[in-house]
């Protein structure tokens, strides 16, 4: 299943400032008006709008310790340190290409004394890291069961996409154990997927108390779904105003023009037009 939201399977390209690099296949891009910049494949795994839209919903207090399970080429890392300049960030990624990508993304940013990355297996960090030491945790998992859909043949894509390396269940599991008690672990999800995701947040003891619907376009189904929950929180949800991605003339609404520009204000921005519809 591809978003629907954005039709480029990398990031939203008029948003961006990119180069190929020295290494093969590889851009140095630009986002939050230019203030962070990163390295990505130009053809592996590249980061979406889902990223910002999960660094803008969680809930962040200050000072907090914040992990990111799976953090592909450490986006989300870098997204909530240049929105919360006093949280530090812990990066859990699998693939070895991306943890070497993404401590380069750090040091780019000179960002190494708030942002750390770990390689590391969401199913056996319990081995390596001692649990209840993070305020809170984010995820962006992967979505598609490992036999469902086109399988890219690209693998960074397929670790990132489909669930090879660990599915919904160990990634909130891991949470869990992380997290201190009443830790917050913001997720994005497809909203197809939706009571999938609740059931199994609320079995790993992540109460859902937050909940955000993102709709491509006002009257269009929901394509993702924005869930925060707190470990060991009462029951109870609230569910928030939907989002919209984009207005009728097909440009972003202010609310996200305003994330993409790394705003935490949500003020208005002149409206940016989105890609032309590539190939994923």
């Amino acid at each position: 299943m591809r978003n629907k939201l954005w039709p480029c399977g990398g990031f939203l390209q008029p948003l961006l400032t990119a180069m190929v690099m020295g290494r093969s296949g590889e851009t140095l891009d630009a986002f939050f008006d230019g203030r962070v910049t990163l390295y990505q494949s130009g053809a592996g795994y590249r980061f979406s709008l889902d990223a910002l839209l999960l660094a803008h919903f969680v809930t962040v207090k200050t000072s907090a310790r914040i992990v990111d399970l799976g953090t592909g080429n450490g986006v989300i890392p870098l997204a909530l340190a240049a929105l919360y300049p006093s949280v530090e960030v812990t990066g859990i990624e699998l693939q070895p290409a991306m943890v070497e990508r993404a401590n380069r993304n750090i040091q780019k940013n000179a960002l190494q004394s708030r942002i750390q990355i770990i390689h590391g297996d969401v199913r056996s960090l319990k081995k390596t890291l001692s649990g209840e030491t993070f305020d809170a945790a984010v995820c962006n998992p992967p979505y598609r069961r490992p036999m469902s859909g086109r399988l890219s043949a690209d693998q960074e894509r397929q670790v990132a996409r489909h669930e090879m390396a660990g599915g919904l269940d160990d990634f909130l599991r891991t949470g869990a154990f992380l997290l201190r008690a009443k830790g917050s672990m913001g997720i994005v999800y497809p909203a197809v997927r939706s009571v999938d995701l609740l059931a199994a947040m609320r079995e790993a003891g992540i109460e859902p108390k937050r909940l955000r619907m993102a709709h491509s376009f006002v009257g269009a189904e929901a394509s993702l779904v924005l869930v925060e929950g707190i470990k060991g929180g009462r029951t109870g949800v609230e569910v928030l105003a939907p989002l919209i991605v984009y207005r009728g003339d097909k440009l972003y609404t202010d609310e996200v023009a305003a994330m993409i520009a790394g705003s935490r204000k949500r003020l208005s921005h002149q409206p940016v037009k989105p890609p032309a519809a590539c190939d994923d």
